[in-house]
């Protein structure tokens, strides 16, 4: 079990909070995240505003919790998108290999040539921004990742013993595939998602911060630190309270990733 390893037990603690602030955003914040009180504005933080308010006198904690639903709503959007278009294209490339896997992986590797981030702002201008944008630009971007992993995965599990005992019993190729060898692949899949949880999160940070992610006022962890900018001097709370949740979101799921790695390849343990 995870809980039996400290990595796991804080990485687990700290995305189970952030998710917990989600999921809680969605049924109640401290006060409305979108209010405007003109005569509270940049209020340091406080009994009345525990996080204090920002230049538009609204709550940053309640700000920070709406952001934290919308950001972790558009990461796991993503990686579910992500991982059912790339393991669709990567076990049909790994199981019926020749000219199929020829050709999927070469369009495939052109996509990995380029850096998740700039395919998904190339993607943005065809598709545009907001929060569909964003999904289908970060899920395209990284879709060749999971497809190389999958492929891989396929690769060396469809010469096994049990896969060619499935086809001696008569049971076709759709058959063996979904019955005998997705369930095995469940595993890297995993760990691989975790991981990707994070660089969705991050990168759509990122775009957030860059004008390109949720419109204004809806609130999200990257807009908040870009509109914190100008008030670093004044209000650092505008950038140091959106930066700390990201850091430690993103710790908490790299420390829950490696548990996951460990539990599921014991062979990666003593790696450091």
């Amino acid at each position: 079990m995870i809980f039996r390893s400290l990595r796991g037990l804080i990485g687990l603690t700290l995305v189970g909070f952030m998710v917990g602030s989600a999921i809680l955003a969605m049924l109640w914040t401290p006060s409305n995240p979108l209010a405007l009180n003109l005569r509270a504005r940049l209020t340091a933080p406080g009994a009345a505003h525990l996080l204090g308010t920002d230049e538009f006198g609204r709550d940053v904690l309640s700000r920070l919790m709406a952001g934290a639903a919308s950001s972790m709503t558009i990461a796991f959007t993503t990686v579910v998108f992500a991982i059912l278009v790339g393991g669709t294209i990567g076990a049909l490339s790994g199981y019926f290999r020749g000219w199929v896997d020829r050709i999927i992986m070469t369009f495939n590797d052109a996509l990995l040539a380029f850096p998740g981030i700039l395919l998904a702002l190339a993607l943005l201008v065809v598709l545009g921004g907001g929060r569909t944008g964003l999904v289908l630009a970060l899920g395209l971007a990284y879709t060749p990742s999971v497809a190389r992993v999958l492929r891989g995965a396929v690769l060396s599990l469809r010469e096994n013993a049990f896969i060619e005992a499935s086809r001696v019993m008569g049971h076709g190729e759709i058959y063996t595939m979904f019955r005998h060898v997705l369930p095995n692949c469940i595993a890297p899949l995993t760990v691989l998602a975790t991981s990707m949880f994070g660089w969705v999160l991050l990168s759509e940070s990122a775009l957030s911060f860059l004008g390109l992610g949720a419109p204004p006022p809806a609130p999200s962890w990257g807009n908040m630190l870009s509109g914190g900018r100008a008030f670093m001097g004044q209000a650092p709370w505008l950038g140091v309270f959106p930066g700390l949740c990201i850091s430690f979101t993103l710790l908490g799921i790299n420390l829950l990733g490696d548990a996951l790695r460990d539990r599921l390849d014991p062979r990666m343990r003593n790696i450091a």
